[in-house]
């Protein structure tokens, strides 16, 4: 079943400083019948890499992770909730995705935004589950925000975060290895998949609406059954071709 049907009305919602507690309780409300959570988040970019020796690229491309979230700030981050079926929650006759804002007028602050995510029932839940696109950075700068710290040393450091916060997630680029014919970023992959974008690209908001319908989409397509066996692996770090790398 497709996420979007025509004629559906899509409303993504901001949320700013001054309605960011009426936002989280909503959260609170409908985590538990809409527990599948597409995330994307808008970040500065990398702007510094590491030097050194690095036992292999997983090493390294985690080194330039933590590097990066530690000095820098998010900008964006967007979340999509469905349910098992594809179905958004609703607001009036709109269905509903949302975007967390930051800036210096009247943006998120950042602790503030820890502790209510910490409260909100989609982090320390074995009953959510994250939808991304490669995403180590994406869950770098929630683990961030989550724990008021700079991210762990080691790659078995952040996967044992990883593992507790968000126990069951889903990397869609990760995913793409197993379907022969796919390939490219979220929107070539989107494109690929027929599913259309509701929104401006490289918005959090429309960027994680476009994740959860993708998902829906590539699992129609070419997986039956249970995706468990691919779950909690952050493509381009940590477990990769069914080598433990951490």
């Amino acid at each position: 079943m497709s996420l979007l049907l025509k004629g559906d009305s899509i409303l993504i919602r901001e949320v700013w400083n001054d309605n960011l507690e009426e936002e989280f309780a909503r959260i609170r409300e409908i985590v538990d019948d809409f527990p599948y959570i597409a995330m994307d988040t808008e970040f500065p970019g990398i702007v510094l890499r590491p030097v050194g020796n690095f036992k292999n690229s997983n090493d390294y491309h985690y080194q330039t992770l933590k590097d990066n979230v530690d000095m820098l700030k998010l900008i964006q981050l967007g979340l999509t909730f469905s349910d098992e079926q594809g179905n958004l929650p609703t607001c009036g006759t709109d269905k509903v995705g949302l975007t967390f804002k930051k800036n210096n007028e009247n943006g998120i602050d950042a602790v503030r935004f820890g502790e209510l995510l910490m409260s909100s029932g989609i982090v320390l839940n074995d009953n959510v589950y994250w939808v991304t696109f490669h995403s180590g950075y994406d869950f770098g700068y929630l683990l961030k925000l989550l724990t008021c710290q700079n991210l762990p040393d080691t790659q078995a450091g952040f996967f044992n975060l990883i593992n507790m916060y968000f126990p069951t997630l889903y990397d869609i680029k990760h995913l793409m290895k197993f379907c022969n014919s796919l390939h490219g970023g979220l929107n070539k992959l989107a494109e690929l998949l027929e599913v259309e974008r509701v929104g401006i690209s490289h918005q959090a908001g429309s960027d994680s609406l476009l994740t959860a319908c993708t998902f829906r989409k590539l699992k129609e397509n070419f997986f039956s059954g249970s995706l468990e066996k691919y779950a909690g692996v952050l493509y381009g770090l940590g477990v990769e071709n069914g080598q433990n790398t951490q």
